[in-house]
């Protein structure tokens, strides 16, 4: 784990040490190529220490046993720990108001999907929404997904403590980090992130970014598209 008080070499003596090279490759390329490389290791350093700072979270507040509708039955919070001491659980913008689930929140979750068994070798993993437990299996069996474990928020109190729907019925996703130590529910961490803390031009989005997707399209010439947005089929 990096210290965050560790003096470190500095990232541009790394990045000038690097010995990868692309056959062909000119002066110029080279040295703007390094010149990223080292803000790439800041920027890796810089995620382990805001990483080391939400791990030092103070104990966060104390959250009641909410109830939910699981895909085998009703259940609760708790029960969404299975043998794990944390839990993540993502707001689905899936609303019993809506036709069809957001595309973007299915498009991070299908990626969820892709890493559920991994994540949940170390942690507890739920999805929830507010449209009922049989609708949220139908999609689920329609898309293909067999790990994500969905869970309907019946009453819709998760979804309104935890600011997944607003007071005019408008729905935000959202990622929430809850620990259970000693039986004791505790909210640990949550996404903050909202059109107050939007940079001009760009979604409100987190850092680092959850979604795989613009991950990739970063490290392309053409980026971030910022008219372009997942859609939950394209056709054939």
């Amino acid at each position: 784990m990096l210290d965050i008080n560790k003096t470190l070499p500095s990232a541009r003596t790394l990045a000038e040490n690097n010995s990868v090279r692309i056959k062909g490759e000119s002066a110029d390329y080279r040295k703007a190529r390094t010149a990223l490389l080292a803000e790439e290791i800041e920027l890796r350093r810089h995620i382990e220490r805001v990483a080391q700072m939400r791990r030092a979270l103070p104990p966060g507040a104390e959250v009641k046993n909410y109830s939910f509708a699981g895909e085998s039955g009703p259940t609760d919070l708790d029960g969404m720990f299975g043998d794990k001491q944390s839990l993540v659980v993502y707001t689905y913008m899936f609303g019993p108001q809506r036709e069809r689930p957001c595309p973007m929140c299915t498009s991070l979750l299908a990626s969820f999907e892709g890493e559920a068994r991994d994540i949940m070798q170390n942690v507890a993993l739920a999805v929830t929404a507010r449209s009922p437990i049989e609708r949220l299996k139908h999609f689920k069996s329609e898309r293909g997904w067999r790990d994500l474990k969905l869970y309907s928020d019946t009453s819709g109190e998760f979804s309104r403590d935890f600011n997944a729907v607003g007071p005019n019925g408008e729905e935000w996703p959202g990622l929430h980090v809850f620990t259970r130590r000693d039986g004791t529910l505790r909210h640990f961490w949550s996404g903050e992130m909202d059109d107050s803390t939007a940079d001009p031009g760009q979604d409100p989005r987190g850092a680092p970014d959850l979604m795989p997707l613009w991950t990739v399209l970063d490290c392309t010439p053409e980026g971030r598209k910022p008219d372009w947005y997942p859609k939950l089929d394209y056709g054939r």
